[in-house]
């Protein structure tokens, strides 16, 4: 019986453990927002998540990890900016995703640029801490060259 117990009790935690996935805002307004509410920089993640091969590894060696996601709770507000060829995204976010590719300079996929945002005068001035890309290592070699960027 108590085997059962511990048996259901596993399958339950992991269950739970799953659907704390992490949430990656597509509204860079709403991210500044909650970026300068919390004093955390936004993680710009530059993809073509259905078919940038180097964006869809990083996804699965790092981005999707339970590392990455303690990390990223504690110290960044998530944000995607996806260039897809198949999944279809309003004109809205196709227009807000290319005028930061123009702003940042991003010309390959994956490129993650660490940010903090401030609204002066009606308009948004970033200020880059770092960037970086697919870190070969898996979640610890990408979370050290991370914190590197977030300490200075």
């Amino acid at each position: 019986m108590k085997k059962i117990i511990i048996v259901l009790v596993l399958l339950v935690g992991s269950f739970a453990a799953e659907a704390q996935e992490l949430v990656w805002e597509t509204n860079v307004t709403k991210a500044m927002a909650t970026s300068n509410e919390t004093k955390k920089p936004m993680l710009l993640f530059f993809t073509g998540s259905d078919w940038c091969g180097w964006c869809i590894r990083l996804q699965k060696e790092v981005l999707k990890t339970p590392e990455f996601a303690a990390w990223a709770t504690e110290n960044v507000i998530l944000v995607e900016l996806d260039y897809p060829r198949k999944t279809p995204q309003t004109d809205e976010i196709k227009k807000q995703n290319n005028e930061l590719q123009m702003a940042f300079g991003i010309q390959g996929f994956p490129t993650i640029i660490f940010a903090n945002a401030k609204i002066k005068d009606g308009k948004v001035n970033f200020e880059g801490i770092g960037s970086t890309g697919y870190v070969a290592g898996g979640p610890s070699a990408w979370l050290a060259v991370a914190n590197g960027f977030l300490k200075k």
